[in-house]
């Protein structure tokens, strides 16, 4: 597991995205990239994750910044997810966890007593130049679309 620090460059990747989509960080070069890693489709905290940035998707269009969400679901889960929620961002799918690992958010976690592997919840502003400018570990989920959107607005 790498750990990333900002200033690092973002580690690329190439996933299936939400609609027969490909994502890629490359494609987004010279625009600031929302990545945010999020445990699993359709549960209440990546919902109203995900609602709260396609919500505020208008302000980060403005801001020139692209939003991506990246979790080990699969794209049939992601095109649910996303048509039953009708969200405004791009969904990566990374079912081998490769690029969870490169980012260091597949990580050991525990509840009641029982430990397991799963996501962190992180979110990383990317800048212009694909380094890492923010990192937001272990996200408490509200406010944090608008928390995000600040520091978009503060690199644009």
């Amino acid at each position: 597991m790498e750990h990333i620090k900002i200033g690092d460059e973002a580690p690329d990747f190439d996933l299936p995205g939400d609609g027969g989509t490909r994502v890629s960080l490359s494609a987004h070069r010279g625009k600031i990239v929302v990545l945010f890693f999020y445990p699993k489709d359709d549960t209440s905290g990546c919902t109203v994750e995900a609602i709260d940035f396609t919500a505020l998707k208008p302000d980060f269009d403005a801001a020139g910044a692209v939003l991506v969400g990246l979790s080990p679901d699969g794209v049939k889960s992601h095109d649910k997810f996303k048509k039953k929620h009708a969200l405004a961002v791009d969904l990566a799918s990374d079912e081998d966890k490769t690029t969870l690992e490169r980012y260091g958010v597949w990580v050991e976690k525990s509840m009641y007593g029982r430990k397991y592997m799963g996501v962190e919840r992180t979110t990383l502003l990317i800048d212009r130049d694909g380094r890492i400018a923010r990192i937001w570990n272990k996200v408490k989920v509200p406010g944090h679309a608008a928390e995000v959107l600040a520091a978009a607005n503060d690199i644009g």
